[in-house]
């Protein structure tokens, strides 16, 4: 069976050399304890989700809520030369922590919540406070469960005109269109950089919309011969591009 993977604050693996004990408690402490119930002599996986990460075993268990983890391994994950970034417009429901989930699992970089036009689903005040932190929650639950050293950055949700800056400053941008005219799989791609796909609701990118975003750089293409729901595009579409610069190899 693959290690559990709990996180821990930076300082604590940063200091850190093999052979050293880590301490694990507070929350994720308690998970491994009380969930878990790990045993000394238990391999486990810690990591700060910022690419930093050690693998060990349980050297000794503290009360209901922590425990010792003596460190065979550490490493250090480099950030990605190419950086994937995927603009999800906010899907109805819970398919928007599931867009989320799946991204994490196949290897997005970050992901920015986008109120399109034609979104159904709004953000605002403490609901949309509420929302925002369920992804991040699911980010990092998913990160742990893909056995990530890095955490998916998920940030704040952003209006159309917030957006046209990231897509200007992009090494690529590019809109997931069913009517777009270029196939994503053949698109030319720079070797470093922002990598940005663009996710529409379920009702569609409205013309302006896509007006605007080709005038910052970024023009349609197509995933594939059928329509995807927004919450399942970025994840086919990120794969196709994860393959392509050489990070799946």
């Amino acid at each position: 069976m693959t290690a559990p993977v709990f996180v821990v604050p930076t300082d604590r693996l940063a200091i850190a050399a093999p052979g050293a004990l880590v301490r694990l408690d507070g929350t994720e402490g308690r998970h491994a304890v009380a969930v878990k119930r790990l045993e000394v002599g238990e391999a486990v996986t810690l990591t700060d989700g910022l690419g930093l990460g050690g693998h060990g075993t349980v050297s000794a268990v503290h009360g209901k809520d922590a425990l010792d983890v003596a460190l065979a391994e550490l490493r250090a994950e480099p950030a990605p030369a190419a950086r994937l970034v995927v603009v999800q417009a906010l899907p109805k429901g819970e398919r928007g922590e599931l867009a989320v989930e799946t991204m994490t699992e196949v290897g997005v970089d970050v992901v920015i919540p986008w109120a399109a036009s034609r979104c159904i689903t709004q953000w605002k005040g403490e609901r949309g406070a509420k929302a925002l932190a369920k992804w991040r929650a699911t980010a990092r639950e998913a990160g742990k469960q893909a056995r990530r050293l890095r955490f998916p950055e998920v940030r704040d949700a952003v209006t159309t005109r917030q957006l046209l800056p990231v897509l200007a400053g992009a090494a690529f941008a590019g809109v997931l269109h069913e009517e777009g005219s270029a196939a994503l799989a053949a698109a030319e791609l720079p070797p470093a950089g922002d990598l940005v796909l663009v996710v529409g609701p379920e009702g569609g990118i409205s013309p302006e919309e896509l007006a605007a975003f080709a005038g910052a750089g970024a023009h349609p293409y197509r995933l594939g011969p059928s329509v995807l729901r927004t919450s399942t595009a970025g994840v086919a579409a990120g794969a196709v591009l994860l393959a392509r610069t050489g990070r799946w190899a």
